[in-house]
């Protein structure tokens, strides 16, 4: 699964679908794929394993061409990376499908279909889909209801785009747990999974809901929903353009970056949980069986991505009862690690190419340290190919220097491995669906964290001329208040430390006083009267207190401590959501101070030396 587009229309969609499929790129893919409707030959179909650059060579110049097509870009779970793997899946030479998600009774399907005589050609889920399809479409002679009647017979997540030979004006598309949009232009329809791929046709799109199929000709677009009623769903003007990596109506790449948080996350989270559990197979091929060895976990990571393995080890212990050991990744080369049996390695890096990450991998894979992880965002990258088992964050293009939404998306990947391994150790299937409910909340409690935006603004007035800060946080918040204290240093040049709130008195309170402001993230969790008690030793020395707290904590402003409410959550997934007011603060701090934000000095983006 991973990046779909599909249109029809009165011209030739080929080259329509292959700029899709390269707008689709940044999401990550092993494989791609097309499907046309031709008038001459019927249904043709090309696909190649490796990039959209090398489907567009296959095809040469003006080799296929149609005015329905659907194609894709795949990240292999089912079935290694190869052509024969790679979507479309055709049944019969007549329908051809493209599919983003995870059929989880394929098994189930695959045996009844080879009983009755259904010749498989690849290791995947999806082909079990176009078979289906194909045997209710022999008994109708109808797509639309053929698509219907499948789906019924499907569990788990997914998105469909299909296209028939006998049918050659029409175009099925499906969604259930995997997103899925509508283009509208003018004489013509499109699909994908993402509006980016449609940006260069249209700015006009229907988002399908749970459970909705919808047909679309040139002539007419029907919505059906998950009962068979047609429906009409709201037409939505999209405000992102063709160039998505423009900073758009933003000042800076890293403000646009943080507000592209709730999306990133919903991508992140995409057809890797039912309404239950997480799918082992989101994490690769294997994947379950190796999870069944892990006995523990050891986490590498640099920078930002410390900082996340850092909270996931606070879950991994807490949650999923899960020994673990976190270590910045270029400590861990030089020093005589002691081997555990049955551990999984945990590489983290945005850019999968960051130096000591990957020496640091290729050491502990010498050393004899079990299987590996790699949660990343660029799958092509060598931290991913170096690795067991991978899970892409998908948090799109990331130009800002100071990671915002690649860090909120490797958390939230990060409870999905914790969720994975919870599950082996113990975990309860109700806590497990207590904490899948948790996640689906993750987008709409980080939009309600961005409306903070306009008073942390106000706030930063208070460090334009400051030189230093001090963060505190408890428990899975002091690695939130260290990535926080990271970001203003950063890109604002205020230099920033992040103490565990109660070694306060351990000497960081000597440095106190009025010109010294002091952040402090304070969730509702059992910590809380704890570290009210911390920030009362601050603001008895004079101290000028900065606090994001629960709504329902209770902490109330006075003459020097400042609150900001922040929306009630849950506490295994609240180091995501305290993150965004601490990212907004570091930004709208270092627009005061002047500084360059999106490039700070002396860093780069990716560190590929050591």
């Amino acid at each position: 699964m991973c990046g779909i587009i599909g249109a029809v229309a009165e011209r030739d969609v080929v080259p329509i679908l292959i700029e899709g499929l390269k707008r689709l790129e940044y999401r990550g893919y092993d494989s791609a794929g097309i499907a046309v409707l031709e008038k001459r030959d019927g249904l043709k179909r090309l696909r190649a394993q490796g990039k959209v650059s090398e489907l567009e060579l296959l095809m040469g110049s003006g080799s296929i061409s149609g005015q329905v097509g659907i194609a894709h870009t795949r990240w292999a779970t089912h079935g290694k990376p190869s052509e024969k793997n790679s979507h479309p899946h055709v049944c019969r030479k007549t329908i051809a499908i493209v599919h983003n998600g995870i059929i989880e009774n394929h098994e189930a399907l695959r045996t009844k279909q080879i009983a009755k005589g259904f010749e498989f050609t690849s290791e995947t889920d999806t082909e079990v889909v176009v078979h289906q399809i194909y045997e209710y479409f022999e008994k109708s002679n109808d797509l639309l209801a053929a698509v219907q009647q499948t789906v019924q017979d499907l569990e788990g997540a997914y998105a469909l785009g299909v296209i028939c030979k006998s049918e050659p004006q029409r175009l099925i598309a499906a969604r259930r747990g995997s997103p899925l949009v509508i283009g509208v232009g003018i004489g013509e329809y499109f699909i994908a999974s993402d509006v980016a791929a449609l940006l260069p046709v249209t700015q006009r799109f229907i988002f399908l809901e749970e459970g909705d199929i919808a047909e679309l000709t040139r002539e007419c677009l029907t919505i059906f929903d998950e009962h068979g009623k047609v429906v009409e769903r709201p037409i939505n003007e999209s405000e992102m353009r063709a160039d998505a990596t423009s900073k758009g109506k933003y000042r800076h790449y890293m403000l646009k970056e943080i507000f592209e948080q709730p999306r990133a996350l919903a991508e992140t989270l995409e057809g890797r949980m039912t309404s239950q559990t997480v799918l082992d197979s989101a994490f690769g091929l294997n994947a379950a069986e190796i999870f069944d060895q892990i006995q523990g976990v050891h986490i590498i990571a640099c920078g930002t991505s410390y900082h996340a393995g850092l909270i996931a080890r606070y879950w991994l212990e807490s949650i999923a009862g899960v020994p673990c050991s976190v270590e910045v990744a270029s400590e861990f080369r030089y020093r005589n690690p002691v081997v555990r049996n049955n551990s999984l390695i945990i590489s983290i890096s945005q850019s999968g190419e960051t130096a000591d990450t990957l020496a640091a991998l290729q050491e502990a894979k010498k050393r004899g340290f079990g299987y590996s992880l790699a949660i990343c965002n660029v799958p092509e990258s060598s931290l991913v190919r170096e690795s067991d088992l991978s899970l892409m964050t998908r948090a799109g293009p990331e130009i800002g220097v100071a990671s915002t939404k690649a860090f909120t998306t490797q958390l939230a990947a990060l409870m999905l491995t914790v969720i994975v391994l919870g599950r082996r150790n113990g975990v309860s299937e109700q806590a497990e669906a207590k904490l899948v409910k948790q996640l689906y909340t993750l987008p709409a409690k980080a939009e309600r964290a961005l409306e903070l935006n306009s008073a942390v603004e106000v706030w930063s007035e208070s460090f334009a001329d400051k030189h230093h800060a001090l963060f505190l946080g408890r428990g899975a918040q002091y690695p939130v208040a260290m990535e926080g204290a990271l970001k203003l240093k950063e890109i604002s040049y205020i230099h920033a430390e992040a103490y565990p709130a109660g070694e306060l008195k351990h000497g960081p309170l000597a440095l106190v006083d009025s010109d010294m402001p002091v952040i402090a993230v304070a969730p509702n969790d059992e910590l809380l009267e704890k570290l009210k008690s911390n920030l009362q030793e601050v603001s008895a020395r004079g101290g000028e207190l900065f606090v994001f707290a629960d709504e329902a904590s209770g902490m109330k402003e006075s003459e020097n401590v400042h609150v900001l409410h922040v929306d009630s959550t849950e506490e295994a997934i609240a180091p995501i959501i305290y993150s965004i007011p601490l990212q907004l603060l570091s930004y709208h701090a270092a627009i005061l101070k002047g500084t360059d934000v999106d490039q700070p000095r002396n860093l780069a983006k990716s560190v590929t030396v050591e």
